[in-house]
C-alpha cells in the first residue's frame, strides 16, 4: 500500500491528531463498521467512562484490521460518533488516538449525535482501511 498524507495550506490545519487528506493505492479496500465499547463477549466496558470506552472502541478497530492482514497504519479514513463533544472528551479522544498513531494521522470526521445503539454508549468509530 501507498499513502500520502496531504493537508494544503489553502485549508486549516488539522486541530487534533488526523489528516485531512489521505491519497491511497493498495489492492484491498477494508470498510470497518462502527465499533462500540464493547468487548469480545459482548460486554459493555466503561459505563459511563468515557475514555476506558474510547479505549475499547480502538482497540477493537485495531482488531478489525489486523484480522484481516493489515496494522492501524492502513487505516485511512475514520468517523467519531459521540452522543457528547466537550473539551474534556475531545482531549481524551486526543490522547487515544496518539497512542494507536505516531503520525501520518487518517482523514478524520467527528459528529456529535444524540444518541447511540445502547444508551450507555458514548462513542462509536467507523473506519477504512487499504491493505
Amino acid at each position: 500500500m501507498m499513502k500520502t498524507i496531504f493537508n494544503p495550506e489553502s485549508v486549516p490545519k488539522p486541530m487534533g491528531p488526523y489528516s485531512q487528506g489521505v491519497v491511497v493505492t493498495g489492492e484491498k479496500l477494508v470498510f470497518i463498521s462502527g465499533q462500540v465499547p464493547q468487548d469480545a463477549s459482548g460486554n459493555l466496558v466503561g459505563k459511563a467512562d468515557f475514555e476506558a470506552q474510547t479505549k475499547q472502541v480502538f482497540a477493537n478497530l485495531k482488531d478489525m484490521v489486523e484480522t484481516v492482514g493489515g496494522t492501524v497504519a492502513n487505516i485511512v479514513k475514520i468517523t467519531i460518533f459521540m452522543v457528547k463533544v466537550t473539551p474534556q472528551a475531545y482531549e481524551i479522544l486526543g490522547q487515544v488516538r496518539r497512542e494507536l498513531w505516531h503520525g501520518d494521522f487518517p482523514a478524520s470526521t467527528l459528529v456529535e449525535i444524540s444518541r447511540l445503539a445502547s444508551p450507555d454508549f458514548l462513542i462509536e468509530v467507523e473506519a477504512f482501511a487499504v491493505i
